[in-house]
C-alpha cells in the first residue's frame, strides 16, 4: 500500500502549486478513509489535463462529470 500511495503522490505533482496543494491535502486527510469508488474517481481526476483541472477547481467552469464534480467540491472544501 505504501508503494501505491507514493506512486499516487507522484501523479499528484502537477507543476501548479495550487493543484499540488489541493491534491496533497486530499491524500493526507481523506485517502485512507475513502471508499474504493471514491479512490477510483480521484484517480480519474488525476488523468485529466491540468488546464481543465485548474478551471474546475477555481470555479471558472463546471466539470461535466457528476462524480468528478462532487469530488472536486469536497476537495475544495477541505481546510487549508
Amino acid at each position: 500500500m505504501d508503494t501505491e500511495l507514493k506512486r499516487i503522490r507522484w501523479r499528484c505533482r502537477r507543476g501548479m502549486r495550487e493543484l499540488d496543494q489541493l491534491f496533497e491535502r486530499y491524500l493526507s486527510r481523506e485517502w485512507a478513509a475513502s471508499s474504493d469508488t471514491e479512490r477510483g474517481v480521484f484517480l480519474q481526476l488525476l488523468d485529466c489535463e491540468d488546464d481543465k483541472l485548474w478551471r474546475w477547481f477555481m470555479g471558472y467552469e463546471q466539470c461535466p462529470d457528476v462524480a468528478l464534480a462532487s469530488l472536486i467540491q469536497r476537495i475544495r472544501q477541505l481546510p487549508a
